[in-house]
């Protein structure tokens, strides 16, 4: 599965620096407006103890984490959904990405200029919000005007479910609120929404931007934003970047986390970060793993075995016949798929089947 979170923010708030930590490409960090002027695009390896003790068992010749790709977008300013600061572009990059990673500027420090000149989050999260809901509401509008007649005097069902969805969103957006505040239980009609793309319709995390006294519990810029978004059904993550280019600049692993350890932290930011955007796109991980592979795959909670089958191969999917599920802590406390088998502690599962996370998967199939 091909995921992409977008980091954006305005300019100066650490999303260069929070990119080049979390990715070997490296995006320009200078202390100017507009320095990333093209999107910056990382693979970024999902870390996972899981897959790493699979590996110690099997000993495979290959190991293969899951992924999520993290696109660095260049900083938005106020009138971007009119095209100011080549805002039209930097939106578009936005709609291709699956969630929003937004990094917040909650330190202060004279020698790093801010755009609007003063230190205010929660200023500079209303003024990206706006943007992006004024876009979401353009594209609202235009699409009413095309559905309309047709959902009036046309007959068409679904056309009037589509122009009700967007008489919904219409008057959200029209408040100052975001698209995802919009609760549609109805499987159709998130479907018709999805097929929309609007930016604040994503999942959203906001990446609070600390300094290094605040990296540990926060500070009162952290605690205005967390009031901020507490009806929003968003995240919040803080991480205090320059600290983590520091850890990144470390050579070995058991110097960054004897870093990490010092300052009072169990994991670094970056660590934490992925994990969230993994949790964000509401993923989960199953594995295969043997002599061969030892593997991480990406699904979709919920999804049942034939699709987390067809995310290997179409094939798989299409001529699934079942699946052989080990649980993962049944797998590493008897070390292998034999004495699994053995013990009993191998199930037979169908096309109903709701693969879980951590599952260890052996597919059947026939084409």
């Amino acid at each position: 599965m091909s995921l992409q979170c977008g980091i954006v923010g305005l300019p100066n708030v650490g999303k260069s620096t929070l990119f080049n930590c979390l990715s070997n490409a490296k995006a320009q960090a200078a202390n100017f407006p507009f320095c990333t002027i093209e999107p910056n695009v990382g693979v970024i390896t999902v870390p996972d103890e899981r897959l790493k003790k699979l590996a110690e068992i099997d000993k495979p010749q290959r190991v293969i984490p899951t992924s999520v790709e993290i696109v660095d977008i260049a900083g938005l300013v106020k009138g971007a959904s009119k095209g100011e600061g080549l805002g039209n572009k930097f939106l578009a990059n936005i709609r291709e990405t699956d969630a929003i990673l937004h990094v917040l500027r909650c330190f202060d420090d004279e020698n790093v200029v801010h755009v609007d000149g003063s230190v205010n989050p929660v200023r500079d999260k209303e003024i990206i919000d706006a943007e992006l809901q004024l876009k979401d509401l353009e594209t609202i509008e235009k699409q009413m005007i095309k559905v309309q007649k047709q959902a009036q005097t046309g007959g068409d069902k679904q056309a009037k479910r589509l122009y009700d969805i967007l008489v919904q969103y219409k008057a959200v957006l029209e408040q100052g609120k975001s698209a995802r505040t919009v609760k549609l239980d109805n499987k159709d009609d998130q479907k018709l929404a999805a097929d929309l793309y609007l930016l604040t319709d994503k999942p959203v995390l906001y990446v609070c931007n600390v300094d290094e006294n605040s990296a540990l519990k926060g500070n009162t810029y952290v605690d205005q934003v967390r009031e901020s978004i507490k009806e929003e059904g968003a995240e919040l993550l803080v991480v205090a970047a320059k600290i983590e280019s520091e850890i990144f600049e470390l050579e070995t692993y058991e110097e960054r986390q004897m870093f990490i350890e010092e300052i009072g932290l169990k994991e670094s930011g970056v660590v934490r970060l992925i994990k969230s955007a993994y949790h964000l796109l509401d993923l989960q991980t199953y594995f295969t793993t043997g002599a061969d592979e030892s593997r991480a795959w990406t699904f979709t909670r919920g999804s049942k075995a034939p699709q987390c089958a067809g995310i290997i191969h179409t094939d798989f999917e299409k001529g699934f016949i079942r699946a052989e599920v080990i649980k993962y802590n049944d797998y590493v406390r008897l070390g292998s798929d034999a004495a699994c088998r053995e013990a009993g502690k191998i199930s037979v599962e169908g096309k109903e089947y709701v693969v879980q996370d951590g599952d260890i998967l052996h597919f059947r199939f026939n084409v």
